[in-house]
């Protein structure tokens, strides 16, 4: 709504004083600051009302304006119907200066002339209401003019009342007219109360308040030269301020400064008095009406004083005491400071310090503030600073700020009227602006997705720019930081996200990818490229060049819930992994370079994906794929054969795939294929493990004709398939329901809800006084004690190491076992499932299933932060790693953090090495190789791929250690061979030693972790090798006993523990001195121990976990009397 029509009645009849109105002598004369006597009376009439529309003009040039200088009844009543049947449904402003006829009556009634000016005739307000209609602003400058108000509120109660009085009886003379518009939506602004007469001071001008609505900086210049403060500013006269350089609308000269300033402060004013729903009506929706209430402000400050009161309806709150007016007077004081010399001397005009000053103010309040707070009172100014190239970055970095601490700031800026503003710079070519701009909007749009809507209809005219800068800053910022927790003691915290939103990530990078990629000219080479790449586990940010994205990631397309799958998982794995040039083209009967091919091939690299909403989504487009495909083979949906140019491919294994129906009955049986058959059950992690996973063999399906055999092979490309009727609708819309199932995605609402809630917030650990502050200090004690009472118990010398502190039978056989560095907890890894023991109690604490299939086992577990809040890694045979968190706690289940394909292209077998890792606590970073060629290394931090070392062997790594400190990695390998690599040099010189010592299997390779540490290397035939990195022969040899199954070494004690078949385990000292065997189990029976399967020792204390194929796991130390 804005204001269209404006009237201007000016009742002054110039030279004869109004009979009810004793003038002082002297007198305020000026009207639109022009003395009437000083021209003829008619000449003087024409020329303030020509005036007064000029001052008007300035701020709402486009309205329609039409004077009426001492006007009669009908000329108003003319006027008034002629403006409002124009202006519809917009607003009118009618202007009301009765300076020269009698004051209001009580009656409501306001006075014009007669034809020949010789009688006042009153007008009725009730009148005026019926020719002005709704909605419209009224102006009254004249004595007593709040009885104008109180008669035009009680006039419009009198027709709401004449209304409701004519809608229940119908032979009322209201009843038949059309229902007149209300007259709540009005607004009127008056001079000075009921019983107050307008002030007579000289200095002034008789329509002070008129100047004050029109011309604000002169009457405020004047009226502030006329204070006593004014002596503190020598040289500054009446005179003088009317010589002020500069435009109103240019803000780099004085005038246009004050101005500028001005409409900062009283918008901050009005914001923060007024309730917000009446700032809104008020400031932001009609130009006209926000300046003439932002000069009302300034006009009750200035008319208080001289103890007259402007009355509006909707009244406001007083402003004139608000303590931003003496910011006003400041910055009025600097500038008349430099005026007599700008003006006798020439010299240059010093800008106002306002603007950042209230910046700092803003940040004042952003740094020093607390919770449950007022808003900061300098958020209108902090906007008005945006138009101001000088301020703008700091003042978009401070917005910013302002926008993270939650939904409620973006709430209080849009109030303001921040979205005019920031869409206004997304045409400001400043690239320092852009991530500024595009934090800012990510900001207004998690909060408000109404403004996704108006903000689309604006990005065709701002696409070079708004595109450019949002998809230029997520190239140039690839790197996401992420808000870490503090470094607590000698390890610093990686911040491996706790959010199982995480895949989202790396799933929505992928999808853009394949975008990216089906609109590129070379689309069948990109999508080879994205299908045989690794599986990177995908940077956050991505770009239509780089393809270097997971292609086990997915787009997040939505999540199954209670569906029935019909493809396995070991099917689709299967079918990934021998998904080679002539089995995909007999697979799905097209050739290999095509298009559908290589989305296929994706799709199947998807399906297998570890995280479980990734591989869940893939499986439901391979679905509907599968399902569409079974559709379309029905006979009587294929084309005849004699419309192919070409025959089916002569393979005799293209018949197709077997699959059932989704929601249809069971296919008839085929032998000549191979089946996708729903064969495992998808299980919630569950502390109660069921003792078996449930299989159901799903029907057989029939045979059919695969979907890329109905259309022709010399058909183009992008061509429009083949034509297709459907006699059966449930069919259709059964396939339409499902595929709709499966384009939907959280990913939006998920990055919504982030960028709703404070992202660059202080963590809570910094606060001395939390909660998160004081259980990090105190697990900081706990771990310095752990340290120091190992150390010390480790320094008194470890003659024996059999005494049995814990025993317990584990729920499968343990094949990883791992100690958590500070406290009581042992983790023990069987084939597929974790469970948690507590050996100083003896208690098991925790259970769930690790999620990978049941064809692969678990080969390796690390603590992530295990001196603060602890995560637990799990790595499989077959390259899958798994993140967990809130395991042993009893309070909430497990729960998987993120998972990803760590290495592509491995076979899980029984004998092979697996899934060998290695954690950099320091760094962040996850070392990790097993049955490939490879070692990899993933940034956790970054969640994205860093390096791939080549091993330079042929058989598999068994072992890994690495020392952030050097850069080293340390691998041993199943050919006996012990490899050094320095991560820091180039891929072909990386690999900076190699010992062939050893003639059998690396049991173990351990790099001591300080400047001097040694490497220790032991097969398994038991001859143990001390290298020093940078000696290219071994310096100490040790035999030990053969046949070794399992074997850890003492970080600290200088120890080595060896399992071996012949079911005991051995501990020797670093001189290969044997210090105990264990043969046997504590208690009364003495039970022989079972061949040793996995065993580990504590990173501090000297404990010993030892793990058996009899299912028993037990936990050796020190003699009692030692500890």
């Amino acid at each position: 709504m804005k204001t269209v029509s404006v009237a201007l009645v000016l009742c002054l009849n110039v030279g004869v004083d109004p009979p009810d109105v004793v003038k002082t002598t002297p007198c305020a004369r000026l009207e639109c600051w022009i003395d009437p006597l000083s021209m003829g009376p008619q000449k003087a009439l024409e020329t303030i009302g020509a005036n007064l529309q000029k001052q008007y003009e300035n701020w709402q040039p486009r309205a329609r304006y039409k004077q009426s200088l001492d006007p009669t009844v009908d000329e108003v009543k003319k006027l008034c119907t002629s403006l409002r049947r124009n202006a519809k449904e917009e607003r009118v402003l009618f202007h009301y200066n009765g300076h020269g006829v009698p004051r209001p009556t009580v009656n409501g009634e306001v006075w014009v002339f007669n034809k020949n000016y010789t009688q006042y005739i009153p007008l009725s307000i009730y009148d005026l209401q019926t020719w002005m209609g709704s909605p419209s602003i009224f102006v009254y400058d004249c004595s007593n003019a709040g009885l104008i108000v109180k008669s035009f509120k009680q006039f419009a109660l009198q027709r709401e009342q004449e209304l409701e009085v004519a809608a229940i009886n119908p032979n009322h003379p209201l009843a038949q007219m059309p229902l007149p518009p209300s007259m709540k939506n009005c607004i009127q602004l008056a001079a000075c109360e009921a019983h107050e007469l307008l002030p007579m001071i000289p200095d002034l001008p008789a329509d002070l308040f008129t100047s004050c609505l029109t011309t604000p900086i002169k009457i405020a210049l004047r009226w502030f030269c006329m204070q006593k403060c004014v002596s503190l500013v020598p040289g500054v006269t009446l005179d003088l301020i009317e010589k002020i350089p500069g435009r109103l609308n240019d803000r780099r000269t004085p005038l246009g400064e004050l101005n500028w300033i001005f409409t900062a402060i009283t918008d901050t004013i009005a914001w923060n008095v007024l309730p917000r729903d009446l700032f809104q009506k008020l400031f932001r929706q009609d130009l006209l009406v926000a300046s003439l209430f932002r000069n009302f402000l300034l006009a009750e400050r200035i008319m208080r004083s001289y103890n007259c009161t402007p009355v509006s309806s909707p009244r406001l709150p007083p402003t004139y005491m608000h303590a931003m007016w003496q910011a006003w007077d400041l910055a009025v004081d600097i500038c008349l400071s430099q005026l007599p010399t700008i003006i006798e001397e020439g010299t240059a005009f010093r800008h106002s310090p306002f603007f950042a000053e209230q910046l700092t103010a803003f940040q004042v309040w952003l740094t020093m503030g607390v919770e449950n707070r007022n808003p900061p009172e300098q958020l209108p100014i902090v906007l008005q600073v945006l138009l101001s190239q000088v301020h703008r970055l700091r003042a978009l970095d401070l917005l910013g700020r302002f926008l993270d601490l939650g939904p409620w700031a973006v709430s209080l800026a849009l109030s303001v009227g921040i979205f005019p503003y920031v869409l206004k710079l997304l045409q400001s070519s400043a690239r320092e602006l852009r991530p500024l701009l595009v934090f800012i909007w990510a900001k207004i749009l998690a909060v408000d997705s109404e403004l996704v809507v108006a903000l689309s209809h604006l990005v065709v005219q701002y696409e070079s720019n708004f595109c450019t800068v949002a998809l230029q800053f997520m190239e140039e910022e690839k790197n996401y930081p992420l808000p870490s927790p503090a470094a607590t003691e000698a390890g610093s915290l990686t911040p491996v996200r706790d959010s199982p939103c995480t895949p989202r990530l790396r799933s929505v990078s992928s999808y853009g990818n394949i975008r990216a990629v089906t609109t590129a000219r070379n689309l069948n080479k990109s999508l080879q490229n994205l299908s045989l790449t690794e599986e990177s586990g995908g940077a956050v940010a991505f770009s239509p060049g780089n393809l270097s994205t997971s292609s086990s990631a997915s787009s997040t397309l939505g999540s199954p819930e209670n569906e029935e799958y019909i493809l396995s998982f070991e099917t689709i794995d299967k079918m990934r992994r021998v998904s080679s040039y002539s089995s995909l083209n007999s697979l799905i009967g097209v050739s290999f370079n095509s298009v559908y091919t290589q989305i296929w091939r994706v799709l199947l690299h998807l399906a297998a994906d570890p995280y479980p909403d990734v591989s869940d989504l893939a499986m439901k487009v391979l679905n509907s794929i599968a399902y569409k495909a079974t559709v379309n083979a029905r006979p009587q949906r294929i084309l005849d054969t004699s419309s192919l140019t070409q025959s089916a491919p002569a393979s005799p294994t293209n018949k197709g795939m077997h699959i059932h129906q989704v929601g249809g009955s069971p296919p008839a049986t085929s032998t000549s294929s191979s089946s996708l058959t729903n064969d495992v059950a998808k299980q919630p992690v569950s502390r109660d493990l069921p003792s078996g996973r449930p299989g159901a063999a799903g029907p057989v399906g029939a045979q059919y004709t695969p979907h890329s055999h109905q259309f022709p092979r010399t058909r183009k490309m992008f061509d429009k398939g083949p034509e297709q009727t459907t006699d059966d609708g449930d069919d259709a819309a059964g396939h339409k329901s499902f595929i709709s199932a499966s384009v939907q995605t959280g990913f939006c609402d998920w990055s919504a809800r982030y960028f709703a809630q404070p992202v660059m917030k202080i963590p809570e650990e910094h606060d001395l006084e939390s909660q998160i502050r004081k259980e990090r200090e105190w697990r900081f004690l706990r771990n310095s004690l752990v340290r120091k009472q190992a150390q010390q118990l480790i320094q008194k010398g470890v003659t024996r190491l059999d005494d049995q502190i814990f025993l317990n039978r584990n729920p499968g056989v343990p094949s990883v076992v791992k100690f958590h560095p500070f406290t009581p907890c042992i983790a023990v890894a069987d084939k597929d499932s974790i469970c948690f023991w507590d050996w100083e109690k003896g208690e098991k604490l925790d259970y769930f299933h690790n999620g990978n299939p049941r064809y692969t086992r678990v080969t390796a577990m690390e603590y992530l932060n295990g001196q603060d809040c602890s995560l637990l890694l799990t790595a499989t045979d077959d390259g899958a790693i798994r993140v967990w968190k809130n395991f042993a706690d009893l309070e909430k289940n497990p729960e998987m953090v993120t998972a990803w394909q760590g290495l592509s292209d491995m076979l899980p077998t029984t004998r092979g090495a697996g899934m060998v890792v290695d954690w950099e606590q320091e760094t962040g970073l996850l070392m990790s190789s097993g049955d490939v060629r490879i070692v990899r290394i993933w940034d956790t931090d970054r969640e994205m791929k860093v390096q791939d070392i080549p091993t330079g062997a042929d058989s598999c790594v068994t072992s890994l250690s690495c020392d952030s400190h050097r850069s080293l990695i340390v691998a041993g390998l199943g050919d006996g061979s012990i490899r050094v690599y320095d991560r820091r040099m180039a891929l072909s010189e990386c690999r900076v030693m190699t010992y062939r010592e050893h003639t059998a299997w690396v049991v173990k390779a351990y790099l001591q972790k300080h400047p001097e540490g040694r490497i220790m290397s032991v097969s398994v035939n038991g001859d143990v090798r001390v290298f020093d990195p940078r000696m290219p022969e071994s310096v100490n040899v040790l035999q030990i006993v053969k046949g070794l199954t399992a074997l850890d070494i003492h970080p600290q004690a200088n120890l080595i523990a060896c399992g071996s078949v012949n079911q005991f385990t051995a501990i020797y000292n670093g001189s290969g001195e044997l210090i105990n065997n264990i043969k046997y189990y504590d208690g009364f029976m003495g039970q022989r121990v079972g061949a040793i399967s996995c065993l580990a020792f504590h990173p501090h204390w000297p404990h010993l976990a030892v793990g058996s194929n009899d299912y028993y796991i037990s936990v050796y130390s020190v003699e009692k009397r030692v500890r």
